[in-house]
């Protein structure tokens, strides 16, 4: 393979004579560019729509939260749970919240495992399933950053009376 250098933009970039090989490149260099691209505009898309769902503009979140969440960003995934789920910018559905935070969840999102812990318990958008419940709810709890403020949310609740939160207390033995 002979290789020869120019100087351009890309310097230095690197023209190759075999065109079997240039092709192989070719494809390879695109593949790379398209999966950076892909990861920058999804983190991108998300940033814009949650500035706008934190705007209290859920409909011009939507659409972005809704192609970042497509590309795999599992917090664009969790915030369009959330839309669901409150019916923010779209109708109310908890199957579509919970199939969404189930995403982010399988990717290790807290904030998501917690929800979809609260889905299996409550039987909201789900089947309810307490052994479920307590496997989401254990694994939201395990993390380092987020675990402890997920605990002290969920004991201030049950604090205040709410039933759900004491049956999470219970799940986990807290």
């Amino acid at each position: 393979m002979s290789v020869l250098r120019k100087k351009s933009i890309f310097a230095p970039t690197l023209f190759i004579k075999d065109k079997n090989m240039k092709k192989v490149m070719t494809t390879l260099l695109l593949a790379i560019l398209c999966l950076v691209a892909s990861a920058q505009s999804a983190e991108d898309l998300y940033k814009e729509g949650d500035a706008l769902y934190e705007a209290k503009k859920y409909e011009q979140a939507i659409p972005k939260l809704n192609a970042a969440a497509n590309k795999g960003y599992k917090k664009a995934q969790y915030k369009l749970g959330k839309c669901y789920k409150e019916g923010h910018g779209v109708e109310k559905d908890r199957k579509k919240a919970t199939q969404l935070f189930m995403k982010a969840a399988q990717q290790g999102y807290a904030k998501a495992e917690y929800e979809v812990a609260k889905a299996y318990l409550k039987g909201k958008g789900t089947a309810a399933d307490e052994k479920k419940a307590r496997l989401w709810l254990k694994r939201a709890l395990a993390h380092e950053n987020k675990g402890p403020e997920i605990l002290a949310k969920i004991r201030k609740k049950a604090a205040e009376g709410d039933d759900d939160a004491k049956r999470m207390l219970k799940l986990v033995g807290k």
